[in-house]
């Protein structure tokens, strides 16, 4: 069975929140477009001026999506 990657892009400053959620609107769309199976895509707000956009693919997934949306960082999603 494939690990879930949860594929992370950081957002700082005032508009984090805003930010990563409208981000987050990309991401549901390119998962869409290029019929890539998510295990869910949202946001978290980890502080007043830093949130997080993410995606969770498989693995047999991550190469793709990383080369075309180059996320900030991942780790593997429990």
């Amino acid at each position: 069975m494939d690990r879930k990657i949860k594929l992370i892009w950081d957002m700082h400053g005032q508009h984090a929140k805003g930010t990563a959620e409208h981000h987050a609107i990309h991401l549901t769309e390119f998962a869409e477009r290029e019929k890539v199976v998510t295990m869910g895509v949202g946001t978290e707000n980890l502080s007043d001026m830093h949130s997080i956009a993410y995606m969770v693919v498989d693995e047999k997934d991550m190469i793709t999506v990383r080369d075309a949306l180059r996320p900030q960082r991942a780790e593997v999603a429990e």
